[in-house]
């Protein structure tokens, strides 16, 4: 079939074409062409092309004298031909009746009743429908010139009628003969229609959604959607008739019937005229139509016309004030009277160029500025700051498919489970959708923005085409790399500020893919920021860590706190501090989980300080055996006392100046992964106790408080003031470790009690001791008096100190 398009995957042959041509809107009047005419100032071939314009308009528009003059014999020698609007005329004598093939019934019932849920697409489809007839056009020329004999342009235009509901969407392409009209537009050939029904009844029947992106591009009969009527009249340059044919959405049949009015003939191409249903009249708005050109055919490689209205300047005469006085020395025989003007504006209605033919990633990009990408980026999503970066790229090979992708400045305020409409998928230039969930990229670089245009998918994407395509996880992987790529070059620019802005706003999204993705753990690791206790203020990346490490030092240490307050003043550091070991703070909720996804960076395995069997490069075998025996006892009577606390008690390696420390079970959670299972409103309190009896307690036998217990165990383990002082010295060793006490009024009576035992008659025999002779008492003192005195004055003296 000549005008047979295969892009629909519900019709095997889509309609071709439509003619060039040029509408005239119901509002331009008869006075307004006669003032175009008079007005010089826009030049004459400008008005001559707009007279063209406006003289070979439909009847139904009131210029049946203008069609008289000889200016359109010049229309007509010049093959230019109008849109029109009007309805028409059915009645002919030639008219003939067709039913339509079954599946092509069955399928308009699905489009207008259930199968679209975002009905502007229409337009979308049926320009697709004329590109691919210009473009047919354009590929038959090659080895036929006389297929462009008619000498009219390649475009495609539409006018929109509000008054009416009534859209016009015409094109120059191949047209279509009267057999091609009746296949192409009345039955199927082997398209997978039937297929496609078939899938779509068994989803609805087992309560599947179907969700389907563009949404499922039918082509011609989209154009039911809003329509109740269609009237397409086309004319292929290897026939010598026009031929129209004309359907209504509640039909089962159609009618073909040649043209017979000389008014409505075409040079070549197709006019399609929709007559819009009631309520979906809102889009026969030229700014409606001009917006959806613009949001889903923008790119189409040929010109797209829209009918809009336009305005000029122009000064017209004021008549002056009868009343006004005649300026002395004044004379109205040899002085010519002066005019009076003001300037107005001038409404009429022309052709606009609504989309633009050379899209920015078909440009190569060394002949792009950076100031065009930020111009496009802007534009494109709505931004109102530049980009941190960008990414112009063409993939080829089994794969072909070419796009730019940016890196906002900053973050916006949503959610990362929130979809976002930052990756913009086109098909051969037309826009299909923005809405993704995971498709093109995963949900960890979802704040990357962007366009992908790709000539292997079909315009007919479905989510689940999508998701199962071959094509398109290839392309997600491609992509996922050039994004990656490109955030590693703003970590390594010159101006370090860049990258502290982008991990400010977008770092807990790759702490995110340190999670999900573990395919690109080598991509993600080189990106992520962290401070340490060698650099408090500053983050590092991990390559400058392992550049920085001693040269015995075998792991990357770090420990997860709420701050770096508390992780710079955790007692787990005090020897890795002393031998120079730089150790990694994690503050941020994310940190730790995914460190421990990542495992290790370099050969060089992640430890976390905090938890036990920690081991620094010190080990003295001998010395470690020696000093296990002689606190062996007390580790065991520390343990018995604590009970199931503690899974056991062990000799620390890792304190210098802190009497004990409490660490994790290998297994087990750290202080800071069990505070933030707490706060999880769903948490399991049978696994809480679990990891909390995981709880290993480490003593440092140099300390004097720890030596002062070994001897209390020796002499008199059964002694409650030890054992009291094991309790506070657990629990305070608790709160030193991070970790949150049971019972902190408990605590708090225990170290109050041990303070009164501690401060009892410190101060009351301070002065006895410093003057043990007082003076004795005057004479005529009563011995109860001085024996008041010598009671009240310590305390006097200890109330002024």
């Amino acid at each position: 079939m000549l005008g047979a398009s295969r892009r629909s995957l519900s019709v095997g042959a889509r309609f071709r074409g439509a003619a060039s041509c040029r509408a005239l809107s119901p509002s331009v009047s008869s006075s307004d062409l006669t003032n175009k005419v008079s007005d010089s100032e826009h030049g004459a071939p400008q008005f001559q092309k707009r007279l063209f314009t406006l003289l070979s308009a439909p009847n139904s528009f009131g210029f049946d004298k203008f069609r008289q003059s000889n200016l359109r014999e010049s229309i007509i020698i010049n093959r230019r031909y109008e849109s029109n609007a009007a309805a028409v005329d059915s009645s002919n004598s030639s008219c003939e009746k067709f039913e339509y093939q079954a599946e092509v019934n069955r399928l308009m019932d699905l489009i207008v009743h259930s199968l679209y849920s975002n009905k502007e697409v229409f337009l979308r489809e049926l320009v697709s429908n004329a590109s691919d007839a210009l473009d047919k056009l354009r590929y038959l020329s090659v080895t036929d010139s006389d297929l462009l004999k008619d000498g009219v342009d390649l475009d495609v235009r539409i006018q929109a009628d509000k008054d009416n509901g009534i859209i016009t969407i015409t094109d120059s392409g191949i047209g279509m003969t009267k057999q091609e009209l009746i296949d192409s537009l009345g039955t199927i050939a082997h398209s997978g229609t039937a297929k496609f029904l078939k899938a779509l009844k068994e989803s609805q029947e087992a309560g599947t959604a179907s969700n389907l992106i563009g949404q499922f591009g039918v082509g011609f009969y989209s154009a039911f959607l809003v329509s109740d009527k269609v009237v397409v009249s086309t004319k292929s340059p290897k026939s010598d008739k026009q031929y129209v044919w004309e359907g209504e959405a509640n039909s089962s049949s159609y009618t073909v019937r040649e043209e017979t009015d000389p008014e409505k003939l075409l040079p070549r191409g197709t006019r399609l005229t929709l007559y819009l249903k009631h309520e979906d009249k809102g889009f026969a708005h030229p700014e409606k139509i001009q917006k959806l050109v613009k949001n889903y055919s923008q790119f189409v490689s040929f010109p797209i016309y829209t009918w809009q209205e336009k305005g000029h300047t122009k000064e017209v005469e004021v008549e002056e004030d009868p009343t006004e006085t005649k300026k002395e020395g004044d004379d109205d025989t040899t002085a010519e009277k002066k005019k009076k003007t003001k300037t107005v504006i001038e409404k009429y209605w022309d052709w606009e160029l609504t989309n633009e033919t050379q899209p920015i990633w078909l440009r190569n990009p060394k002949e792009v500025t950076t100031q065009e990408y930020n111009e496009f980026y802007r534009k494109t999503f709505n931004e109102y700051l530049d980009p941190l970066a960008s990414s112009h790229f063409t993939t080829e090979g089994e794969v072909e498919f070419r796009s730019i992708l940016f890196v906002p400045s900053f973050k916006k305020e949503e959610l990362m489970d929130t979809k976002t409409k930052n990756i913009r998928l086109y098909v051969k230039r037309v826009f299909i959708s923005d809405d993704f969930d995971g498709e093109l990229f995963p949900k960890y670089l979802s704040f990357v923005k962007g366009v992908v245009d790709s000539n292997d998918l079909p315009l007919n994407v479905s989510r689940e085409i999508l998701q199962e395509s071959r094509i398109v996880r290839i392309m997600r992987k491609r992509l996922v790399r050039k994004a990656f790529d490109m955030i590693l070059g703003i970590s390594l620019s010159e101006n370090k500020d860049d990258y502290e802005k982008f991990w400010e706003n977008f770092g807990k999204f790759l702490k995110l893919g340190c999670m999900e993705d573990r395919e690109n753990h080598k991509r993600i690791a080189p990106l992520l920021r962290f401070f340490s206790n060698q650099s408090e203020n500053e983050f590092i990346s991990l390559d400058e860590y392992v550049e920085n490490m001693k040269p015995e030092q075998k792991d990357i240490y770090y420990i997860a706190a709420d701050s770096v307050t508390s992780a710079k003043n955790a007692p787990f550091l005090e020897r890795l501090t002393e031998k120079e070991y730089e150790v990694l703070f994690f503050v941020d909720p994310m940190d730790e989980v995914a460190i421990q996804n990542l495992k290790s960076y370099k050969e060089k395995n992640f430890v976390d300080i905090s938890k036990e069997d920690l081991d620094i490069g010190e080990k003295n075998e001998e010395k470690d055996k020696e000093i296990k025996q002689e606190f062996s006892k007390t580790c065991d009577w520390i343990k018995k006392r604590l009970g199931d606390k503690v899974a056991r008690v062990d000799i620390s390696n890792r304190l210098s100046s802190s009497p004990c420390v409490l660490v994790s079970g290998k297994f087990g959670w750290s202080a800071n992964m069990e505070r933030l299972m707490r706060a999880q409103t769903v948490g399991d309190p049978s696994s809480l106790e679990f990891m909390r009896s995981r709880r290993v307690f480490e003593i440092n036998p140099e300390h004097p408080i720890i030596k002062s217990l070994n001897v209390a165990c020796e002499a008199n383990p059964d002694d409650l003031e030890a054992m009291k002082a094991v309790d506070i010295l657990f629990e305070t060793a608790l709160i030193s470790s991070g970790f949150t006490p049971d019972n902190p009024s408990e605590l708090s009576s225990k170290i109050y009690e041990m303070m009164g035992t501690a401060f009892a008659g410190k101060w009351t025999t301070g002065p006895a001791e410093v003057d043990p002779s007082p003076p004795s008492p005057p004479p005529g003192t009563q011995n109860s008096e001085a024996s008041e005195a010598e009671v009240v004055e310590p305390v006097e003296v200890g109330q002024h100190k």
